[in-house]
């Protein structure tokens, strides 16, 4: 009897917390004031900028890494492109996770050649913008058609670029496969008011066109995220 009353007012307490602090208006609040407290401590205690896969710089939030983990074990990819390189961490974060599943190879694009940049024998380098016809027609010439790809979308983040890039690069993307723009959250979605239409509008511009893609929000589950609305799977 004292269990079973022990278990119904830890029940009854789950329910009144839940009614008092994590409503739909609360916990969207909550979530943006935390997702703008870890990118903008950046500037001064190094949250994002201060993260390593194997000791080598990724800029990224780790609950997005882990997100791709599951898609990647979901999906398994023939190919995963990347635009966007920086120092290369999620680059080599990517070719790892392949490693582990025993499939897959990894393409990053950057106009931008960095020394010291990691090895692995999954991973190769373009250097070109991810949108000329040259990087296009090289990555056309590697990856045979049929080839199930993930693409992650992170190079120049203005509206413009990124729609273009949404452009060349959804063909690639089978059913049930995974288009991801990152960044979304620039532009007061919610951080960087300042920054000027990019990937977010770039993805409602998309949308608005294409019935072939939807957005998937259980990708965001982990509630923190630099991809909000970003994770695009193809249904058609």
């Amino acid at each position: 009897m004292l269990t079973r009353f022990k278990n119904e007012a830890k029940k009854l307490r789950g329910i009144l917390y839940h009614r008092l602090y994590t409503s739909k208006r609360s916990e969207k609040k909550l979530v943006e004031d935390f997702n703008k407290h870890y990118y903008d401590s950046n500037i001064f205690e190094g949250t994002w900028r201060n993260t390593y896969w194997l000791k080598v710089p990724t800029f990224k939030c780790p609950l997005d890494l882990w997100i791709y983990q599951e898609i990647i074990v979901d999906m398994k990819p023939d190919w995963i492109i990347e635009t966007g390189t920086a120092r290369g961490g999620s680059a080599l974060y990517l070719a790892s996770v392949c490693d582990l599943v025993g499939h897959g190879q990894v393409v990053s694009v950057d106009i931008e050649h960095k020394e010291g940049r990691p090895t692995h024998p999954r991973l190769r380098y373009f250097l070109g913008s991810s949108i000329s016809e040259e990087i296009l027609a090289k990555l056309h010439a590697l990856i045979p058609v049929g080839s199930k790809v993930l693409v992650i979308l992170d190079s120049d983040h203005s509206q413009k670029h990124v729609m273009e890039e949404l452009k060349a690069y959804s063909g690639w993307v089978p059913k049930g496969g995974y288009l991801i723009v990152e960044d979304t959250i620039v532009n007061g979605h919610p951080v960087a008011p300042e920054h000027g239409p990019g990937p977010m509008e770039a993805v409602d511009e998309f949308l608005s066109k294409r019935k072939d893609f939807v957005i998937d929000a259980s990708k965001e589950k982990l509630l923190v995220t630099f991809n909000p609305r970003g994770y695009l799977k193809r249904v058609e």
